[in-house]
């Protein structure tokens, strides 16, 4: 497989365990949030790094970073992480590799964002019956 064709797949794996996300998200079911998570952020950073070796020179940009935000709306990062993987791949499908970097990066850091969410709110709950 081409590294585009690598890549496309790894960003509809990522795409799909989101859409699993949500549906986790509207069902309350915050293990499996954090697991399925886990597994479109494991996806898209194997995407990036087919990038990366593909010798990809993008400076990543500081205006590609999220606002800072004390309380983050799962369900809307959720939805423009979706929004923005299906307009990375479609950056792909039409050759646009440095248009497609930066919509994965951001969806990146959207990942992380859910990930210390979760892990700030389950180091308040251990306190709390700790």
């Amino acid at each position: 497989m081409m590294p585009i064709k690598k890549t496309l797949k790894a960003v509809a794996s990522a795409l799909e365990y989101l859409e699993d996300a949500v549906d986790a998200q509207a069902k309350g079911d915050e293990d499996k949030v954090i697991q399925l998570t886990w597994r479109a952020a494991s996806d898209l950073e194997y995407g990036l790094f087919l990038f990366a070796l593909k010798s990809l020179e993008e400076t990543r940009s500081s205006s590609w970073k999220l606002p800072a935000s004390k309380q983050p709306e799962i369900e809307s990062l959720l939805a423009s992480a979706q929004d923005l993987l299906k307009e990375a791949a479609n950056s792909l499908e039409a050759d646009n590799q440095k248009e497609a970097y930066k919509k994965m990066w951001i969806v990146r850091g959207q990942l992380l964002r859910i990930h210390d969410f979760f892990e700030k709110k389950g180091e308040k709950t251990q306190k709390i019956s700790g």
